[in-house]
């Protein structure tokens, strides 16, 4: 039996990942950075260390029994400034942690979960493997960290110190989204969105990427990189299919990028003195009011990666978050 050890195994995705995992015949470990994540995972029968992703100490002993592959999902995603340090800790710092860690233990496979933000905010051209890594020097850090983060594994790999594989997801929706692109369906349902973005993402089903990372795994390339794109529509029509699905009524229309910035402005400021996160950031209005575009034939072609109609994905996500108890 083949032996997988997972960091962010508790997170959106990686609750995907181990399932994939577990589905296929593997036996998974797993690294938790909460309370709440060790206990889910453990409630899974899987073998679960808790604790701090830079813990050196933890790590080798995590790897002491060299898994077969590792897969490293683990990062902060937030979008809002005040996190920035801990998500440069998390992002970089961890990254390096453990695939420092990896090398060490002679790890045959490391499997990284990068991001389609570290190409930067591309308007209108279709993002590919071949294109420069723009988010690094661009205006969102979420980007910038994982650029960098994504730089150093790749880097590792080329100079022949290990083998990796690297998965740029874009947008990720589907069953167990808790914080991200299910926001708008939440709000939604509350009445308390009155317009949509004026963007246009690129939407990819949660399942099928965690698919993909098995597959990334299991390729034969030294080092890698696989954009994971979707169904490409405006986010209007991503509010009509969740309004559809929760069955109410969908917004009226484009909320215009400056009333957005405007928006998130306010939040951010009511956020420093509650010191807890906003709604709405700066940083996440930029993603949402530009216009993605994505090629990812390569994954199609090496991983056998699909894409999920907008329709059937935002019904899922809808689905699990009434199952949930979540949508409002």
């Amino acid at each position: 039996m083949k032996h997988a050890f997972v960091t962010g195994a508790g997170g959106f995705l990686g609750r995907h990942v181990v399932a994939e995992l577990q589905a296929h015949g593997l036996r998974v470990s797993a690294l938790a950075h909460s309370p709440d994540s060790a206990a889910w995972l453990r409630g899974q029968g899987i073998e679960t260390l808790q604790g701090e992703l830079t813990d050196h100490a933890l790590l080798s002993r995590a790897l002491s029994t060299r898994p077969d592959m590792v897969f490293h999902l683990a990062a902060s995603t937030s979008l809002w400034r005040a996190e920035r340090h801990q998500q440069q800790h998390i992002n970089v710092e961890g990254t390096s942690a453990l695939l420092n860690a990896a090398m060490q233990a002679g790890i045959p496979r490391l499997v990284y979960t990068s991001s389609i933000s570290v190409y930067g905010l591309v308007d209108q051209v279709p993002i590919n493997e071949s294109m420069p890594r723009l988010g690094r020097h661009g205006p969102i850090h979420y980007a910038q960290t994982k650029a960098e983060a994504e730089a150093r594994v790749l880097a590792a790999a080329q100079a022949g110190r290990i083998q990796a594989a690297v998965l740029q997801p874009a947008h990720l929706l589907g069953p167990g989204d808790r914080h991200n692109w299910s926001r708008l369906a939440r709000m939604i349902a509350a009445g308390r969105l009155p317009g949509a973005p004026p963007g246009r993402g690129c939407f990819a089903d949660v399942r099928e990427v965690a698919s993909a990372h098995l597959r990334a795994a299991l390729h034969p390339a030294a080092a890698r990189c696989w954009v994971l794109g979707g169904v490409e529509a405006d986010f209007m029509e991503l509010c009509v299919e969740f309004a559809k699905a929760i069955n109410v009524a969908p917004p009226r229309w484009r909320l215009p990028s400056g009333v957005l910035y405007l928006h998130a402005w306010l939040a951010e400021s009511r956020a420093a003195i509650r010191n807890r996160e906003p709604e709405i950031t700066r940083e996440g209005v930029a993603i949402s009011c530009h216009r993605m575009r994505v090629d990812d034939r390569r994954a199609r072609e090496e991983l056998g990666y699909q894409h999920t109609p907008l329709r059937n994905l935002a019904a899922a996500t809808v689905s699990w978050l009434r199952a949930s108890n979540t949508l409002s």
